[in-house]
């Protein structure tokens, strides 16, 4: 059932350039889940703004700012207990891609090891690389700026969602998957701080009923 809210002030969302769920269009943000974050307040009555960010920064700021969630975020074990969970927004698979003609070819995560791989700060990426024992991780502040990385050979391997990778190959950018990895849900990571009301209502508003607002153990 949806219901409204009075969220004791405007909620703050910020997000990063990553094509296509969020992206500058003319200087406003846009893309699949700017929209969704458009309908979702809207239909609750929240009174919100969308800014977008280089993501260390976003990411921070949500952590540490009362009223503020950032997306479209990955969730993960480490980021769990680090804020409230709204999801999903959507579910996507990351993918490790190289440069088109590359001879980078690993046969699976173990074998990736051997190369040197670029993300992007508190990317959940990054933490999946750690997490499973990567050792040549190349962070950069964006996205753009991996993908600069890798087009130029600094980087052998570059990662990101499989959905980006479509829309990538779709813009014609020369990149090519070398290696698919798990699916992962994505949504909204907002501050401890924010009212459990307002991600409850968020929850009855997308019908995740079952979901968990609170550290959940999946993102």
């Amino acid at each position: 059932m949806l219901f409204g809210i009075a969220q004791a002030e405007p909620l703050k969302l910020l997000t990063e350039e990553y094509r296509p769920y969020n992206f500058s269009d003319d200087g406003k943000p846009s893309g699949a889940s700017v929209e969704q974050a458009d309908l979702i307040m809207t239909a609750l009555g929240i009174e919100y703004s969308i800014e977008i960010l280089p993501w260390a920064r976003a990411f921070s700021m949500a952590e540490s700012q009362p009223s503020t969630c950032v997306f479209t975020t990955g969730h993960d074990h480490e980021r769990s207990a680090r804020f409230k969970w709204v999801m999903p927004l959507l579910v996507d698979r990351m993918v490790m891609l190289k440069k088109a003609g590359s001879s980078v070819n690993p046969l699976d995560v173990e074998d990736a090891k051997r190369f040197t791989i670029g993300t992007q700060r508190e990317d959940f990426s990054s933490a999946y690389l750690r997490n499973n024992n990567f050792t040549k991780i190349d962070l950069a502040v964006d996205m753009e700026a991996t993908l600069k990385k890798l087009l130029s050979d600094r980087i052998d391997l570059m990662m990101t969602s499989e959905k980006t990778f479509e829309t990538m190959r779709t813009e014609g950018t020369q990149v090519e998957a070398a290696l698919t990895l798990d699916g992962k849900l994505y949504g909204f990571a907002c501050n401890l701080a924010v009212a459990d009301t307002t991600i409850l209502s968020h929850a009855n508003r997308t019908g995740q009923t079952d979901q968990k607002w609170h550290p959940g153990p999946h993102f």
